[in-house]
């Protein structure tokens, strides 16, 4: 199982967010004891691709009522051995969206680094046991004019205004999700001199 190109994204993540060291190794050695990582039947937990999608003015965020986890998340789910997460990131939030046309939005200048990195318990349910999700997060932007498409995975699927986040969850790492955005936006600002 080629865990090479995500290796490279760990390390870029790691420099593009230097104070997030201790994730990045932590995510480089589930890979490294793992050569199955990228498959949903690694048991103690794999690899999962997610995105966190901005509306065309960049003012509202793409939540997805999770059926079976019931609570607003970001789109996202299971790389299926893919080897390049981000395209696992682009199918999931296509298959999740009914929306076809993203751009990878640059994370301290560079398209292909990673937003955000988040370990996360997912309950045993049926015959799946309890595990975890190693979840690589990106951000993109919606191409204008792309109606939305509720999936069999939503209960509900929404644009929400990026100021009410809140009042939709109070997950921390969606949260995070959205402070890491406004501190890249508040940069580009700041570099360009808007401030």
């Amino acid at each position: 199982m080629h865990r090479t190109h995500l290796n490279e994204l760990l390390l870029r993540y790691e420099r593009a967010w230097p104070d997030e060291h201790a994730i990045a190794a932590r995510f480089r050695g589930f890979a490294a004891t793992h050569a199955d990582c990228l498959l949903r039947s690694c048991v103690p937990g794999h690899i999962t691709a997610s995105a966190w999608i901005l509306s065309p003015a960049g003012d509202e965020v793409l939540l997805t009522h999770h059926r079976k986890l019931g609570r607003w998340l970001q789109l996202g789910g299971h790389v299926d051995g893919e080897p390049c997460i981000e395209l696992a990131a682009l199918r999931e939030a296509q298959e999740e969206s009914g929306m076809m046309v993203f751009t990878f939005l640059p994370v301290h200048g560079h398209e292909l680094v990673p937003l955000d990195l988040d370990v996360h318990t997912i309950p045993a349910r049926a015959s799946e046991p309890q595990h975890e999700h190693w979840d690589v997060r990106f951000l993109l932007q919606a191409a204008a004019g792309q109606p939305l498409v509720l999936s069999a995975e939503s209960k509900d699927l929404r644009w929400i205004p990026a100021r009410q986040l809140a009042d939709f969850t109070t997950e921390p790492s969606v949260l995070r999700l959205h402070d890491k955005t406004r501190q890249l936006h508040a940069g580009q600002e700041k570099r360009h001199g808007l401030q």
